[in-house]
């Protein structure tokens, strides 16, 4: 693929965002989409295949959102998109059990034993709520820590504080949130043991649980210092709170088993989304048996889902994991070789000329900041030149490579990146920083 800058067509996008806009806020159905963070026109997608998206112009793009982290396997991965057809021809949806749903379930369970029971819902956001509704009914209290640049979902409760795209258009939480519920979550810089220990000695039997992103992904890609995810598990059960670790992003991404696995976690409670759901809409809350036996018809905790345990969210998700689990070491092996030698190698373009950045990366997950660093929580992230990434990132689109549009972000990759791919979006980034 040639890396020279051209102008591209997007006219066609262009039409499709003005006929958008007539019938959705902004023309999206999810804000960061609408590329306000990094200035332009979202190109509108007409198809993808392995490392590559196609838009209605038909320009070409080496794809680094993956649908923001799903495609580990690339797009339309042959045996998912089998999977999904095979499932289809049986019918969409039932509103019934089918085996499929403990099909997957088996092959989650066995890679995470933090997981003993789980129940399937449709979003990340429904893991998320659900979880900590069912924490707070395990503890008999209120109280929920989170931490500063971790997104959980738009539930109420969460939205204080909350990275991704709250972070990205400059919001600090969400109109519409009561403040008696945004009272009761408290938001704590990453990365900071001592500011847990003086919650909890602040709020005495009052916190419910502490939930966060293992590895943070929605204010850039951050990685727990040394200790820190252990000490926050020794604190929780110290102080008969839940740790609920939000793998949503990195389930199945940093490892098999996720960041419980990569850094020998063993939490209550596990929100999943994704990857295990092969693209399609699933989230997964799941934990100790004790905590999970809480939920309806076994116990007082109610939660449910019309579309739970979707057929063709779990043949997909199904194909997904099963693919990972069989081929575990040559994934993994290759995405970290690949990612390295992605993310090294545009780090050194820009050490090159002259451009201030810090590479935070964690398997096939990762963040350039604009930004000296280093980066070690929301703060720090925040200090990033963000009108250079936007206009980095215009400079990457137009020579065919794709970033989430926003400095934000984590950046994903997937196995079907390979090394054309590495040599091209260096190429582009040795074009851009010179542009």
């Amino acid at each position: 693929m040639s890396t020279r800058a051209s102008i591209l067509s997007h006219a066609r996008s262009q039409e499709l965002q003005q006929r958008a806009e007539r019938y959705f806020p902004g023309g999206v159905n999810s804000p960061v989409r609408a590329f306000r963070a990094v200035g332009g026109a979202p190109p509108f997608v007409e198809r993808a295949e392995g490392a590559y998206v196609v838009d209605a112009d038909g320009n070409r793009y080496i794809d680094y959102v993956g649908s923001w982290g799903p495609m580990i396997l690339g797009h339309a991965f042959p045996p998912v998109v089998e999977a999904i057809e095979r499932a289809a021809r049986n019918s969409a949806s039932f509103g019934a059990s089918t085996a499929s749903e403990a099909d997957l379930a088996e092959r989650i369970v066995a890679c995470y034993p933090a997981i003993e029971k789980m129940r399937f819902v449709s979003s990340g956001t429904e893991a998320a709520m659900s979880a900590i509704r069912l924490a707070r009914a395990a503890t008999g209290r209120k109280i929920i820590i989170k931490f500063e640049g971790c997104y959980h979902g738009h539930a109420d409760g969460l939205l204080v504080k909350a990275g991704s795209g709250v972070a990205t258009f400059g919001i600090p939480g969400s109109a519409g949130v009561p403040e008696e519920v945004a009272a009761l979550t408290h938001a704590l810089p990453y990365n900071d043991t001592a500011a847990v220990e003086s919650a909890f000695d602040a709020h005495p039997d009052e916190i419910a649980a502490v939930i966060l992103e293992p590895v943070v992904g929605n204010a850039g890609c951050i990685a727990p210092m040394p200790g820190y995810l252990q000490a926050l598990r020794e604190l929780t059960r110290r102080e008969g709170a839940l740790l609920i670790v939000d793998e949503v992003m990195t389930g199945f991404r940093v490892a098999l088993g996720g960041a419980c696995e990569l850094y020998s976690l063993d939490p209550d409670l596990v929100t999943l989304g994704k990857i295990v759901g092969g693209g399609l809409p699933v989230g997964v809350f799941g934990g100790k048996r004790k905590y999970m036996d809480m939920l309806a018809p076994l116990g007082p905790v109610y939660q449910a889902g019309t579309l739970s345990g979707n057929p063709l969210a779990m043949a997909a998700g199904t194909a997904t994991v099963g693919y990972l689990q069989e081929h575990k070491t040559e994934v993994y092996a290759r995405l970290e070789s690949t990612a390295r030698a992605v993310v090294e190698g545009v780090a050194a373009e820009a050490a090159k000329a002259g451009v201030p950045m810090t590479m935070n990366r964690v398997g096939a997950m990762w963040t350039w900041f604009f930004n000296e660093g280093p980066v070690t929580n929301y703060d720090e992230a925040a200090k990033s030149d963000t009108a250079m990434f936007g206009k980095f990132h215009r400079a990457m689109l137009d020579r065919g490579v794709w970033l989430p549009p926003s400095q934000f972000e984590a950046v994903f990759l997937g196995t079907a990146h390979a090394d054309a791919e590495v040599r091209s979006t260096i190429e582009a980034a040795s074009e851009a920083f010179c542009a």
